[in-house]
């Protein structure tokens, strides 16, 4: 045997380093899917470096030019690092709120309670003008049904939608002079012009400086005379009984008796405290045309007594009162008063 030598050895070891190189790409080339290795290198020619199959990761704008390794085939699994998921969000914009300031807050509190006061002024001046008002009493000729100071609901659907009756509480404006020269107030001042324009809206009750409350006792047509032998109220000929003249009164009240016949769309009105009501028959020439009350100049009918609290009640006449009385004969129904009448 001869000795190898240097050259033969040097020779030796690349030839076993080239065999491994090449069975390492051997190896490399079964792992590819078929499509890549098919694309692969054919016998005899040099091998082509391998295409990338697959577009790039998407990358930020910001993230400068990828790193590593190409990306890996279709079909194989990621080479290099994975790519970072795509952020929606805007770096360079500002999303950050910022908080009303203190200031900004108590402007928005007080406009909101400007829009509810402003809405509550509106809606109580169409309730008062349309609906219901109130109204207070100054003096005693309604005793002991209402007393000085009292506090009365008055609603404005009567008459109108609903019928004007025998014993309903009305308040209207002066049919001529009743209540003579009014004085006027000495209180003045804002305080006044408050007052006068609280009434205006209907937030506080109206002082009827030209306004009266009284009882109906005839309607248009009827026939009244008072009294009969037994001092009773006669309406077209039939006595009635009147449970509300105040203790101590009698129907008449002490006054001249009276005889008349009510004119169209006419009513006549009396007090409940008798011996102490400037009514109908004060005013009156004998005919029942100067006493009596235009149902024109109705206000409405007094529903309900709301002050003091221990003289709250609903104001109503009992059906007995005038059940038997008959309609006047020949005479037009009673007309509605205006529903655009106010206090």
């Amino acid at each position: 045997m001869t000795e190898e030598t240097a050259e033969q050895r040097l020779r030796r070891i690349a030839t076993a380093r080239a065999a491994e190189a090449a069975q390492a790409r051997d190896k490399g080339a079964l792992r590819r899917s078929p499509r890549v290795a098919a694309d692969g290198p054919r016998p005899g020619r040099p091998p082509e470096p391998a295409a990338d199959p697959a577009p790039r990761a998407a990358r930020r704008p910001d993230s400068g030019p990828a790193a590593g390794p190409a990306a890996a085939p279709a079909y194989g699994p990621p080479s290099g690092p994975a790519p970072e998921p795509e952020d929606d969000w805007d770096e360079d914009e500002d999303y950050e709120e910022e908080s009303p300031s203190f200031l900004e807050n108590v402007w928005g509190g007080v406009k909101e309670i400007l829009i509810i006061a402003v809405m509550a002024l509106v809606l109580s001046f169409i309730v008062k003008t349309w609906l219901i008002q109130a109204f207070y009493i100054p003096s005693g000729s309604m005793e002991n049904t209402l007393v000085r100071d009292d506090r009365v609901i008055v609603s404005k659907l009567t008459p109108g939608p609903f019928d004007l009756n025998r014993g309903d509480v009305v308040v209207f404006k002066d049919p001529g002079n009743w209540l003579g020269t009014v004085p006027e107030s000495r209180e003045g001042g804002p305080r006044e012009t408050a007052r006068r324009v609280l009434q205006f809206v209907g937030l506080v009750p109206d002082d009827s400086d030209d306004h009266l409350i009284k009882r109906v006792i005839g309607m248009p047509g009827d026939h009244v005379v008072c009294c009969d032998k037994d001092g009773q109220l006669t309406i077209n000929g039939v006595a009635v009984s009147e449970p509300y003249v105040r203790q101590g009164d009698n129907p008449g009240g002490g006054k001249p008796d009276f005889d008349i016949t009510l004119p169209p769309g006419r009513v006549w009105v009396m007090g409940d405290h008798r011996s102490d009501s400037s009514d109908s028959r004060f005013h009156d020439d004998g005919t029942g045309a100067t006493g009596s009350v235009p149902i024109e100049d109705i206000t409405g009918r007094a529903v309900m007594v709301v002050w003091p609290v221990d003289h709250v009640t609903w104001l109503s006449v009992p059906e007995r009162v005038y059940s038997d009385v008959p309609p006047a004969s020949g005479q037009p129904a009673p007309t509605p008063a205006s529903t655009g009448a106010t206090g």
